[in-house]
């Protein structure tokens, strides 16, 4: 693999910052130290500006190339917040922070940006701008629009964005991109059940909220398999399911809550149309009262046609065209990362870090190996997109 040599120097480095990350993991909107790091490394590395504070904890590095006769600005992303899990790893560098932990990976992400700093800030090799974005909360926070809606594209004159994450069970070193829709979008809803309590010996009295529930789970599956084209994704998700508090009476009252999970804008409205539906024929139905919200939360990642294929060019220049799928499955995992390409067009690939536990799981850790790789392919990005 043609790694970067001068990055591959720094190896070492870079891994140690990682795992400073990791030791000290922080959530949503609280990444206080994570963006110290990240702006303390930026200015010894020798940036041109820091900013702080973009988006609440986000942190912005801007480089400037050599020379400017371009005019082109390209933003390079990584997320820093960690998640709510109990880490099950023994390592040396485990959690300090109990409960919470870097199970998505995102202190690696958050040092490959670093080292992709590091090498443009020392080299300059190219003709524009490069914008080094730390994002705060990936994880269900919405950090991403939160940066887009404190003017990140527009105070930064940002042209095009792209952004990195591992792949857990794909082989290390190898990408996986696809132009169009690449992650879902991430949809909530939270139903409220108001029956009428009685006796668990006389169900006939009440107005049972639980049977009401199990008829509404039941009823959202069949979204997917008799409302939606067989051809296109949907994913309807009851995750939680609270009733009752005693075996000898039928509750008052029950709430259930989930995920709604599509690729496309239109299966999108349908899945949200339906569940309303089913709500209020139920409701009708049983003579309860069943009040739905309905939010729509990460839009659908969609990668630019053009710029997916640049970032398959700078993929293969790096580890090979024989290890670069340009076709990759969806995802039905969401990505806040979204929202930076709806604001402007860029692409988004996975990065394969091997035979490791998946993401969001207690025994996840990132790999190490792959921080050179994509550091080359952060500063290739650059360097390619706006040559000296």
């Amino acid at each position: 693999m043609p790694i970067i040599n001068r990055i591959s120097e720094f190896h070492d480095e870079l891994t140690q910052i990682r795992r400073d990350i990791h030791a000290h993991p922080e959530l949503a909107f609280q990444e206080h130290r994570t963006a110290a790091l990240v702006a303390e490394k930026l200015k010894e590395f020798g940036v041109d500006e820091v900013v702080t504070g973009i988006g609440r904890t986000g942190v912005v590095g801007v480089i400037k190339g050599k020379t400017n006769k371009s005019g082109r600005v390209i933003g390079l992303r990584a997320d820093m917040d960690a998640l709510p899990i109990v880490e099950a790893q023994p390592h040396e560098y485990k959690s300090t922070n109990p409960g919470v932990m870097h199970a998505c990976g995102h202190d690696g992400h958050t040092t490959i940006l670093l080292g992709a700093a590091k090498y443009l800030a020392e080299t300059r090799n190219f003709d524009g701008t490069a914008i080094m974005i730390f994002q705060p909360a990936e994880e269900g926070g919405g950090g991403g629009n939160e940066m887009v809606k404190d003017g990140l594209m527009d105070r930064f004159g940002i042209h095009e964005v792209y952004g990195l994450h591992n792949s857990p069970g794909r082989e290390v070193g190898h990408f996986g991109i696809r132009p169009g829709s690449l992650m879902a979008a991430a949809d909530t809803f939270c139903i409220d059940i108001i029956g009428k309590g009685a006796h668990a010996a006389r169900p006939h009295s009440g107005i049972d909220p639980i049977i009401i529930g199990t008829d509404l789970v039941q009823a959202f599956q069949k979204i997917a398999s008799r409302n939606t084209d067989p051809l296109k994704s949907v994913v309807v998700s009851v995750t939680t399911f609270h009733a009752g508090d005693a075996d000898n009476v039928i509750p008052q009252t029950a709430k259930i809550s989930g995920t709604v999970r599509t690729l496309e804008e239109d299966v999108r409205d349908l899945a949200q149309e339906r569940i309303t539906q089913i709500c209020e024929s139920i409701a009708q139905m049983h003579g309860a009262q069943i009040n739905c919200q309905y939010n729509r939360e990460y839009p659908v990642t969609v990668n630019d046609v053009e710029r997916t294929k640049f970032a398959v060019q700078v993929a293969k220049e790096v580890v090979g065209e024989d290890r670069v799928v340009d076709d990759t499955d969806p995802v039905m995992g969401a990505e806040d990362f979204s929202f930076m390409l709806n604001a402007r067009p860029g692409a988004y690939i996975f990065l394969g870090q091997g035979d490791t536990a998946g993401v969001h799981h207690p025994d996840y850790d990132f790999n190490d190996e792959i921080i050179p790789i994509g550091c080359s392919y952060m500063v290739k990005l650059v360097e390619r997109g706006m040559p000296a």
